[in-house]
Protein backbone atom coordinates (compact mmCIF):
# COMPACT_ATOMS: atom_id res chain seq x y z
CA UNK A 1 0.00 0.00 0.00
CA UNK A 2 2.99 2.33 -0.17
CA UNK A 3 3.37 4.49 -3.30
CA UNK A 4 6.88 5.72 -4.08
CA UNK A 5 7.70 8.19 -6.86
CA UNK A 6 11.31 7.85 -7.92
CA UNK A 7 12.85 10.93 -9.52
CA UNK A 8 16.47 10.96 -10.57
CA UNK A 9 18.64 8.59 -12.49
CA UNK A 10 21.66 6.35 -12.55
CA UNK A 11 22.26 4.54 -9.35
CA UNK A 12 21.62 5.77 -5.82
CA UNK A 13 18.04 6.99 -6.29
CA UNK A 14 16.94 4.10 -8.51
CA UNK A 15 18.55 1.50 -6.23
CA UNK A 16 16.67 3.03 -3.27
CA UNK A 17 13.45 2.57 -5.25
CA UNK A 18 14.45 -0.99 -6.12
CA UNK A 19 14.99 -1.86 -2.45
CA UNK A 20 11.58 -0.46 -1.49
CA UNK A 21 10.06 -2.36 -4.43
CA UNK A 22 11.61 -5.61 -3.13
CA UNK A 23 9.45 -5.18 -0.03
CA UNK A 24 6.21 -4.50 -1.86
CA UNK A 25 6.09 -0.76 -2.44
CA UNK A 26 4.51 0.45 -5.67
CA UNK A 27 7.39 2.33 -7.29
CA UNK A 28 6.73 4.76 -10.14
CA UNK A 29 9.98 5.60 -11.88
CA UNK A 30 10.01 8.97 -13.65
CA UNK A 31 12.45 9.02 -16.57
CA UNK A 32 13.45 11.82 -18.93
CA UNK A 33 12.38 11.47 -22.58
CA UNK A 34 15.81 9.99 -23.41
CA UNK A 35 15.41 7.36 -20.64
CA UNK A 36 17.56 6.77 -17.60
CA UNK A 37 21.20 6.64 -18.81
CA UNK A 38 21.64 3.35 -16.93
CA UNK A 39 19.58 1.74 -19.71
CA UNK A 40 22.71 1.90 -21.88
CA UNK A 41 25.49 1.21 -19.34
CA UNK A 42 27.85 -1.72 -19.64
CA UNK A 43 26.50 -4.87 -21.28
CA UNK A 44 23.45 -4.18 -23.43
CA UNK A 45 21.11 -6.88 -24.72
CA UNK A 46 18.15 -6.23 -26.98
CA UNK A 47 18.68 -2.47 -26.59
CA UNK A 48 18.69 -2.36 -22.78
CA UNK A 49 21.51 -2.90 -20.29
CA UNK A 50 21.43 -5.80 -17.89
CA UNK A 51 22.07 -3.31 -15.11
CA UNK A 52 18.80 -1.52 -15.93
CA UNK A 53 16.90 -4.80 -15.85
CA UNK A 54 18.18 -5.21 -12.28
CA UNK A 55 17.43 -1.63 -11.16
CA UNK A 56 14.15 -1.31 -13.06
CA UNK A 57 12.40 -4.44 -11.90
CA UNK A 58 9.30 -4.17 -9.72
CA UNK A 59 8.65 -0.64 -11.02
CA UNK A 60 6.21 1.17 -13.22
CA UNK A 61 7.82 3.69 -15.53
CA UNK A 62 6.61 7.01 -16.89
CA UNK A 63 8.41 9.50 -19.12
CA UNK A 64 8.27 13.16 -18.09
CA UNK A 65 10.36 16.11 -19.17
CA UNK A 66 10.94 17.89 -15.85
CA UNK A 67 12.46 20.79 -17.77
CA UNK A 68 9.03 21.53 -19.26
CA UNK A 69 6.10 23.13 -17.44
CA UNK A 70 3.77 20.27 -18.41
CA UNK A 71 6.25 17.66 -17.15
CA UNK A 72 6.63 19.45 -13.82
CA UNK A 73 2.85 19.82 -13.42
CA UNK A 74 2.37 16.12 -14.09
CA UNK A 75 5.15 15.21 -11.64
CA UNK A 76 3.53 17.36 -8.95
CA UNK A 77 0.19 15.60 -9.54
CA UNK A 78 1.96 12.25 -9.08
CA UNK A 79 3.59 13.49 -5.88
CA UNK A 80 0.23 14.62 -4.49
CA UNK A 81 -0.81 10.96 -4.43
CA UNK A 82 2.46 9.48 -3.18
CA UNK A 83 3.70 8.39 0.23
CA UNK A 84 7.38 8.80 -0.61
CA UNK A 85 9.47 10.70 -3.14
CA UNK A 86 13.08 9.74 -3.83
CA UNK A 87 15.29 12.21 -5.67
CA UNK A 88 18.99 12.26 -6.43
CA UNK A 89 19.47 15.30 -8.63
CA UNK A 90 22.11 17.92 -7.87
CA UNK A 91 21.07 20.13 -4.95
CA UNK A 92 18.78 22.92 -6.09
CA UNK A 93 17.47 21.14 -9.20
CA UNK A 94 14.16 20.14 -7.61
CA UNK A 95 13.65 23.65 -6.23
CA UNK A 96 14.35 25.18 -9.65
CA UNK A 97 11.57 23.00 -11.07
CA UNK A 98 9.12 23.89 -8.29
CA UNK A 99 9.35 20.35 -6.90
CA UNK A 100 11.45 20.93 -3.79
CA UNK A 101 10.33 19.74 -0.36
CA UNK A 102 8.50 22.96 0.53
CA UNK A 103 6.46 22.99 -2.69
CA UNK A 104 5.62 19.28 -2.52
CA UNK A 105 4.78 19.30 1.20
CA UNK A 106 2.45 22.27 0.64
CA UNK A 107 0.37 19.95 -1.60
CA UNK A 108 1.02 16.68 0.27
CA UNK A 109 2.03 17.37 3.89
CA UNK A 110 2.49 13.70 4.82
CA UNK A 111 4.94 12.83 2.04
CA UNK A 112 8.34 11.48 3.00
CA UNK A 113 10.92 13.34 0.93
CA UNK A 114 14.17 11.34 0.52
CA UNK A 115 17.09 13.27 -0.96
CA UNK A 116 20.36 11.68 -2.02
CA UNK A 117 23.38 13.75 -2.96
CA UNK A 118 27.12 13.26 -2.90
CA UNK A 119 27.98 16.07 -0.52
CA UNK A 120 24.71 17.15 1.09
CA UNK A 121 22.29 19.92 0.16
CA UNK A 122 24.14 22.87 1.70
CA UNK A 123 27.78 21.99 2.40
CA UNK A 124 30.83 23.54 0.75
CA UNK A 125 30.89 20.84 -1.95
CA UNK A 126 27.10 20.59 -2.40
CA UNK A 127 27.32 22.03 -5.92
CA UNK A 128 29.58 19.18 -7.06
CA UNK A 129 28.26 16.04 -8.71
CA UNK A 130 28.38 13.09 -6.34
CA UNK A 131 29.68 10.17 -8.33
CA UNK A 132 30.59 7.01 -6.44
CA UNK A 133 34.03 6.88 -8.07
CA UNK A 134 34.84 10.37 -6.79
CA UNK A 135 33.55 9.76 -3.27
CA UNK A 136 35.36 6.39 -3.09
CA UNK A 137 38.59 8.18 -3.97
CA UNK A 138 37.94 11.22 -1.80
CA UNK A 139 37.05 9.02 1.17
CA UNK A 140 40.21 6.91 0.80
CA UNK A 141 38.53 3.64 -0.18
CA UNK A 142 40.39 3.39 -3.47
CA UNK A 143 43.70 4.24 -1.85
CA UNK A 144 43.58 1.26 0.51
CA UNK A 145 42.73 -1.24 -2.26
CA UNK A 146 44.89 -2.69 -4.99
CA UNK A 147 48.58 -3.43 -5.27
CA UNK A 148 51.50 -1.26 -4.11
CA UNK A 149 52.81 0.88 -6.95
CA UNK A 150 49.70 0.32 -9.07
CA UNK A 151 46.77 2.63 -9.67
CA UNK A 152 43.65 2.59 -7.52
CA UNK A 153 41.29 -0.34 -7.99
CA UNK A 154 37.66 0.28 -8.86
CA UNK A 155 35.28 -2.11 -7.11
CA UNK A 156 33.05 -4.09 -9.46
CA UNK A 157 29.95 -2.49 -7.96
CA UNK A 158 29.25 1.16 -7.45
CA UNK A 159 29.90 1.00 -3.74
CA UNK A 160 29.20 4.68 -2.97
CA UNK A 161 25.82 4.59 -4.70
CA UNK A 162 24.90 1.23 -3.20
CA UNK A 163 25.68 2.24 0.38
CA UNK A 164 23.87 5.58 -0.12
CA UNK A 165 20.80 3.75 -1.43
CA UNK A 166 20.73 1.29 1.46
CA UNK A 167 20.89 4.17 3.94
CA UNK A 168 18.21 6.10 2.04
CA UNK A 169 15.87 3.07 2.06
CA UNK A 170 16.53 2.63 5.78
CA UNK A 171 15.77 6.34 6.33
CA UNK A 172 12.50 5.97 4.42
CA UNK A 173 11.55 2.92 6.50
CA UNK A 174 12.28 4.78 9.74
CA UNK A 175 10.28 7.80 8.53
CA UNK A 176 7.33 5.51 7.75
CA UNK A 177 7.53 4.06 11.28
CA UNK A 178 7.65 7.58 12.78
CA UNK A 179 4.77 8.78 10.59
CA UNK A 180 2.68 5.78 11.62
CA UNK A 181 3.43 6.29 15.34
CA UNK A 182 2.58 9.98 15.16
CA UNK A 183 -0.70 9.23 13.38
CA UNK A 184 0.16 11.28 10.31
CA UNK A 185 0.03 8.38 7.86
Amino acid sequence: GLRVVELGQLLAGPFTGTILGYFGAEVIKVEPPSGDPIRQWREVRDGTSLWYYSLGRNKKSVTLDLKSERGRETALKLLCHADVVIENFRPGAMESWGLGPDAVKAKNPGIIYARISGYGQTGPFSHKAGYASVTEGYGGFRYINGEPGAGPVRPNISLGDTVAAIHAALGVALAIIQRTKSGEG
